[in-house]
Parts: structure tokens; sequence; C-alpha cells
């Protein structure tokens, strides 16, 4: 039988201790993820965002990324071993949504901004590369850096974009490259018509991710990363 409890208290200390454990559950339902995500989200305080990923059929996999996990742009972040780094673009919500869909004025909302997101699992064994477990453990978010925000915004989408991103000055990505599912206002949609009050729900101040840009490489301590999505902005971050 399935505990998601004790999924949920294995989680929280893994957050807390910065370790890694190996799962003895073999099946979750979304109840059951969603659920464990709620649970050990509230003893870790403060929501910095949401990250949203698209799913073949049905509702779409979203996980808070905790505040305490926040970086700010230029600054450091310490790496156990490896950390994983997507370069996104995300939105930060200005004032409270009126409803459960996206405003059609949607600029009076959300302001968007380039961002990276640091991507860590908490699990060990042969379920860490599980999808419900990745799921369940925050989709394997580790953070967020915020980068440069584009004020005057006029509500226009994000699909195909120019953009880089450099590891010590060598480039993993530098080009065209396109947002997840083509649209990062039908990622921004997507997520805002299925959060309801997961987590709290979306607040003011909390920034939307919309997928990686650039797939999901890996870099060690002493990797200096920098990251730039044209007509959007900048962002970089030392790992330590």
């Amino acid at each position: 039988m399935i505990n998601p409890q004790n999924l949920s208290t294995e989680f929280l200390r893994a957050h807390e201790t910065g370790s890694r454990f190996i799962p003895k559950e073999r099946a979750l339902s979304r109840s059951d993820i969603l659920d464990i995500q709620s649970e050990v989200m509230a003893p870790l305080g403060d929501v910095a965002g949401f990250k949203v990923g698209r799913q073949p059929d049905g509702p779409p996999i979203l996980a808070p990324i905790p505040a305490r996990y926040r970086v700010a742009n230029h600054g450091s972040r310490a790496v156990r071993d490896r950390l994983g780094i997507e370069l996104e673009v995300g939105f930060e919500l200005l004032r409270p949504l009126p409803g459960g869909d996206l405003p059609e004025d949607i600029q009076n909302y959300f302001r968007p901004c380039v961002v990276l997101e640091l991507v860590g699992t908490r699990i060990e064994g042969v379920l860490a590369e599980d999808p419900d477990y990745k799921f369940a453990d925050f989709q394997i978010n580790a953070g967020l850096v915020k980068g440069n925000d584009l004020p005057g915004w006029d509500g226009s989408d994000f699909g195909t974009l120019n953009a880089r991103l450099l590891a010590n000055g060598a480039p993993v990505l530098d080009g065209e490259t396109t947002v997840p599912g083509g649209s990062a206002l039908a990622n921004l949609a997507l997520l805002v018509a299925h959060l309801g009050t997961h987590c709290g729900g979306l607040q003011v101040g909390q920034v939307v991710i919309t997928g990686s840009i650039c797939g999901l490489p890996y870099f060690g301590p002493g990797t200096e990363i920098e990251g730039e999505i044209e007509g959007l902005g900048r962002v970089t971050l030392s790992l330590t």
C-alpha cells in the first residue's frame, strides 16, 4: 500500500538536510503527488513561484518553487556534486488575477523576465528517473534565479527566440530556440487554469516559469553561468 505521508516525511528530511533517499513506494496517483507537494511545501515556508510542463494527455505537471532556494541575479549557489541549469521565460505576477483564466489585458497582470531554473533531485536509486516521483519531488526543482524583466511589455507571446547560455564562456546554447510547445503564454495559461489553491495558489510577486529552452545540462562547482534571451534580458549565476 502507498503511504504518501511517509514519502512526504522523507522528502522534507531531504530538503532540510540536503540529502537524498531511496523511496520504497512503487506507485503514485496524481492526487498522491499533489498531496505530497503540499505537505512538503508547507513547512518549507514561502513559495517563490511555480513551474509548469505540458503532458501529452491530461492535466499538466506543476510544482511549487520554494523561496528558500531563490538566488539573486549575479549571486552564487553551492553545489553538492552537480546542478542542472535551465534557461527559461518567466512571468512575474504584478496584481491578483480576476479569475481562473488569463485576462485579455495580460500585460497589466504579468511582467515577463529571463530566468534560470536550478534542477536537482532529492531521490536516489531506480525511482530517481520515474516521472511520478520526479513530479512529487517538485519536478526536481532546486531553485530559481530571476534576471532582467521587460518593462513596457505589450502582451505579445514568446515562442521562437534567440538565446545564449554560456558555461565558463563556452556556449551551451547560442542561436534560435523554441519555448516548449511553442508558446510561453499558452504554458502560463495552463498553469493558471490548473493550479487553483495548490500550495497557496498564485500570489503577487511569484514567478511562473514556462519550460527550458536549452535542454537540461548539468554543471559542477566552479562554473560561471551566463544566460540571455534577446529582447528580454540577461541572468548570471556562480556555482561554488
